[in-house]
C-alpha cells in the first residue's frame, strides 16, 4: 500500500497530502474503494488518527487529522466555528470573473425538498487563463479555461463546486456539477480523468497552544520541470504543459 506524504506532524496533529481518488475514511457509498486516508495513515504512523474535516474523494491537497481525542475535539470545533482559513485552486470552464464573491445559500445535496437552505459564501479570484485552438463545443471554435483561487468562509458540502456551477464556470472533471462532454474532452487531452480541485492551503489554530498553523500543499503556479515524485505532479504537468496566461493579482 502506498504511503501518504506528511506535510507536518507533532504529538497532537498531522497534516498530510491527500491524493485525488482517495476517500478520507470508509463509507458504504464506495464499497469497492480500497484507498482510505485514515487506515493508511494509522498503519503508517502506528497509532490511531481522528478525522476533523473532510475532502471529497476527487479533491487532492492538505488534510489535517488529530492524533488524540482532545485534539480532535478542539480541531473539530475550530472547523465548526469557522476559526480556520481554507484556500483552494480549481480549473474551471471558460474565462471566470477576475474577482467575485458568491453569497448563495445551499441545501445539502441529499436533503429533502422542504429542507431549509444554509448560508454559503465563497470568494473567487482568477489567477490564470488558457485558450486552446480546438473546439470542445460545436458552438465555439476554441476552448477556454481558468485557474481560480477559491476561499470559502462557510463549510457547506460541495460548496466550491456548487458555487462555481452557480457562476456557470463548473470545475473541469466535476461529474456531478459539471458538463460530461467537456469533462471527457479534457480527460482525453490531459490523459487523466479527475476532479481539478486542489486544497492548496489550510490555516488552523493549534489544538493545545492556539497558535495559527499554516499548512501548504507545495503547489506553485510558476512551476518549472515536473517532479514526478512530488504529490502535486498532476497539477505541475497541467501548469507546465499548457499555455497559461497569468492575470494581474
Amino acid at each position: 500500500m502506498a504511503s501518504l506524504h506528511i506535510l507536518w506532524r507533532d504529538e497532537h496533529l498531522v497534516a498530510v497530502y491527500k491524493p485525488a481518488g482517495w476517500l478520507v475514511h470508509r463509507t458504504g457509498l464506495d464499497a469497492g474503494e480500497t484507498r482510505f486516508v485514515m487506515q493508511t495513515l494509522r498503519d503508517q504512523l502506528g497509532q490511531h488518527v481522528f478525522p476533523v474535516h473532510r475532502l471529497d474523494k476527487g479533491t487532492c491537497g492538505v488534510l489535517v487529522m488529530a492524533l488524540h481525542s482532545d485534539a480532535a475535539r478542539a480541531l473539530s470545533q475550530a472547523f465548526e466555528h469557522q476559526a480556520t482559513h481554507k484556500r483552494y485552486l480549481a480549473m474551471v470552464r471558460g474565462f471566470a470573473p477576475a474577482a467575485v464573491e458568491v453569497d448563495h445559500a445551499l441545501k445539502p445535496d441529499d436533503a429533502p425538498a422542504d429542507a431549509a437552505v444554509q448560508d454559503a459564501h465563497t470568494r473567487f479570484r482568477t489567477l490564470a487563463q488558457l485558450t486552446l485552438p480546438e473546439s470542445s463545443d460545436p458552438r465555439f471554435a476554441s476552448t477556454r479555461a481558468s485557474l481560480v483561487e477559491a476561499v470559502p468562509t462557510t463549510g457547506r458540502r460541495h460548496q466550491i463546486r456548487r458555487h462555481l456551477k452557480h457562476l456557470a464556470h463548473p470545475i473541469i472533471g466535476d461529474a456531478t456539477h459539471g458538463k460530461g462532454p467537456l469533462n471527457r474532452w479534457w480527460a482525453e487531452r490531459l490523459g487523466l480523468q479527475r476532479l481539478w480541485l486542489h486544497a492548496w492551503q489550510l490555516q488552523v489554530p493549534h489544538p493545545v497552544t492556539g497558535e495559527a498553523l499554516v499548512f501548504d500543499s507545495g503547489l506553485r503556479l510558476d512551476t518549472g520541470a515536473v517532479q514526478e515524485a512530488e504529490p502535486t505532479a498532476d497539477w505541475q504537468r497541467l501548469l507546465a504543459e499548457r499555455p497559461w496566461s497569468t492575470t494581474a493579482p
